[in-house]
């Protein structure tokens, strides 16, 4: 079934897709937002609308102020479209899946809010039983205030060190954390500690997250060169290695994390252009300063087009609904200008301390594309990297060859959980960077949608599926 036409949709209810919902609104555009989750926030404001009964001081502050902003949205009055998983969008139109059936909406402009996903970690044994990502961990203590005991963190990125200190006030005993940060980061970040003095807020929450987790007794094991997972058919143990030293810690439980990348599948699949952005080792799509895309009528707001965090994303979702509006028609562009001017000062002091934190934690290539021929690479086809190494010396070129080569990114995930260590290892056998090497074609549907409810959204003239 086709539904009348929105001004605006909205694929995504983080701080980026609730702002601009909220700002197109009172500019007096028509809005429908379609948002995979129950209730909107997105992950960093995840179960913001139905709290656990957690303490409040656990989460943190920064999750608290999320608040206002989700309140705004549910009152805003754009049509919210909860558990609405997006599969496919054609110019103008864009069909979902719900629960209680398939849809489709027309659109005069399209806004790609979908945020970002944890980069994979692939190191032996992450597959096992009682290995997740932080992200992970995080979610079930947003969601439902459950918690994993005497964990293990591996990795790298202010995500990892904020979980560890959420764990901590949860009561959670930390058995270590196995920072993957390399030494050469702390020199190369110093280059940028000027210009972040501008984003001072930030530097200072980190600076106290360190000093909580020193302060509970936590075992840090910093420049971990190397992790292994191990265990007979479940976690075990975790063995580390570092220039100087190693060991082995037992534990049932270990959460994997080193940073995040913008999640390009939509955009992809929609033909918009992406660029590889080598301070975050991630593509985004190319945009101009108002988030329009290279696709007429779609933009992108939030950490889809480039890892800022969220009060950054909010900003951009702001700045995309100021252009949709002039684009329409409902205000001029002195007006759109006069109004964003004091968000781009905004966005600037926000943004100013991203040079620094990707340079610090800046993922090591050894955790990007594992060297052990056993380790999985595609988990939905369980393609390993010998596979990988061995389609490439037999003439796989780039990412996509590998598919015919090996179906690795082939699975219901599209290449979201292997597309960068693909990637890495394609320029990596070729001496090439990631850029040039490509990355995997995304088509429809860009997620797995059960058949009956294709039925649902009804097909319109020039539109097959």
């Amino acid at each position: 079934m086709t539904e009348p036409a929105y001004d605006l949709a909205v694929v995504g209810a983080g701080p980026a897709g609730m702002s601009a919902a909220v700002e197109a609104v009172s500019l007096g555009l028509s809005v429908c937002v379609l948002d995979e989750q129950a209730a909107p926030g997105g992950q960093i404001y995840r179960g913001l609308s139905s709290p656990t009964p957690l303490d409040p001081a656990v989460l943190g502050p920064d999750y608290w102020h999320g608040a206002e902003l989700v309140e705004r949205f549910l009152a805003c009055g754009c049509d919210y479209r909860r558990e609405a998983t997006v599969w496919h969008a054609d110019r103008g139109e864009l069909s979902f899946s719900t629960p209680r059936g398939g849809k489709a909406i027309r659109w005069s402009r399209l806004l790609n809010a979908t945020g970002a996903m944890e980069r994979p970690m692939p190191t032996p044994g992450w597959t096992l039983p009682g290995v997740m990502t932080a992200g992970a961990a995080q979610i079930l203590l947003k969601g439902s205030g459950t918690v994993a005991e005497e964990a293990v963190f591996c990795g790298t990125g202010p995500l990892l060190y904020l979980v560890v200190a959420q764990y901590l006030r949860a009561g959670v005993r930390i058995a270590a954390v196995l920072d993957t940060t390399p030494r050469g980061s702390y020199v190369g970040a110093i280059w940028h500690l000027p210009s972040a003095w501008r984003g001072w807020s930030y530097l200072a929450k980190g600076l106290s997250l360190l000093r909580e987790i020193r302060a509970a007794g936590v075992q840090v094991i910093r420049h971990v060169e190397h992790i292994d997972l191990q265990g007979d058919g479940r976690l075990e143990s975790v063995c580390w290695r570092t220039a100087k030293a190693r060991g082995e810690i037992a534990t049932i439980h270990a959460f994997l994390h080193q940073g995040i990348a913008p999640n390009t599948n939509l955009g992809r699949a929609l033909n918009c252009e992406h660029v590889w952005d080598p301070a975050q080792l991630s593509w985004r799509p190319g945009t101009d300063g108002w988030g329009a895309g290279s696709v007429d009528d779609v933009y992108f707001a939030g950490d889809v087009a480039g890892i800022a965090g969220a009060l950054a994303a909010g900003i951009s979702g702001q700045l995309a609904a100021l252009a949709i509006a002039a684009d329409l028609g409902r205000i001029t562009e002195a007006e759109r200008d006069g109004r964003a001017a004091g968000l781009r000062v905004r966005l600037a002091r926000e943004i100013a301390v991203r040079p620094f934190l990707d340079r610090l934690y800046r993922p090591a290539a050894a955790f990007r594309a594992p060297a052990e021929d056993d380790v999985l690479v595609c988990r939905c086809e369980e393609v390993t990297s010998g596979a990988i190494r061995q389609a490439l010396s037999d003439g796989a070129m780039g990412p996509n060859q590998l598919k015919s080569f090996t179906r690795c990114g082939m699975g219901p995930c599209q290449g979201r959980s292997c597309g960068l260590t693909a990637a890495a290892m394609v320029a990596a056998h070729r001496g090439t960077s990631v850029g040039e090497g490509g990355y995997f074609n995304i088509r429809f549907p860009v997620k797995p949608v059960p058949l009956g409810h294709l039925d649902g959204a009804a097909p319109t003239p020039g539109n097959p599926y």
